[in-house]
């Protein structure tokens, strides 16, 4: 017979919970996620020309995203505090917006998806708030984990990414 899943976050009655991690091995737990923030092209040429109002969002966003990771648990409310070894966030400006990948990593016994997700969508809302008043239509996209390694899942890689 085979067994179906559950969602872990929630006890026998239904009840939110946060896992209990105490029995789980530590291993070396990484990360990869991802997120595109989409704008127009005169503000993608501001961004390049270093004449956004508020200084260069790249390398805010990414001091941004590599802040939110190390504050994950604080602000989604089941995650577990970790003690983070590693996390970089990657900005890249390309012709029609930008490009946020993180990289997080630590030796724990619980995985560390959310940070590298939370990372990316700070990154990406930093990214809007440095450029909205050169264009409020602008959109975040694409948010999604590329990869993950450790723990009893094993790894799991996003197809094409």
């Amino acid at each position: 017979m085979k067994r179906t899943k559950k969602l872990s976050h929630y006890d026998r009655r239904g009840r939110p919970r946060m896992v209990d991690v105490t029995d789980k091995p530590a291993t070396v737990r990484e990360a990869r996620a991802h997120a595109f923030v989409k704008m127009k092209p005169a503000v993608v040429r501001s961004i390049r020309t270093l004449r956004a109002p508020k200084g260069d969002p790249l390398t805010v966003a990414r001091l941004a995203g590599i802040t939110a990771a190390k504050r994950t648990d604080e602000l989604i409310p089941l995650c577990h505090p970790l003690l983070l070894t590693h996390v970089d966030v990657v900005a890249e400006l390309c012709h029609n917006g930008v490009r946020l990948t993180s990289s997080v990593r630590a030796t724990g016994s619980t995985g560390v998806e959310m940070e590298a997700l939370t990372a990316v969508v700070v990154g990406a809302l930093t990214v809007y708030d440095m450029c909205k008043a050169l264009d409020r239509s602008i959109e975040l996209r694409d948010i999604y984990l590329l990869e993950k390694t450790g723990g009893k899942s094993g790894t799991y890689r996003r197809p094409g990414g």
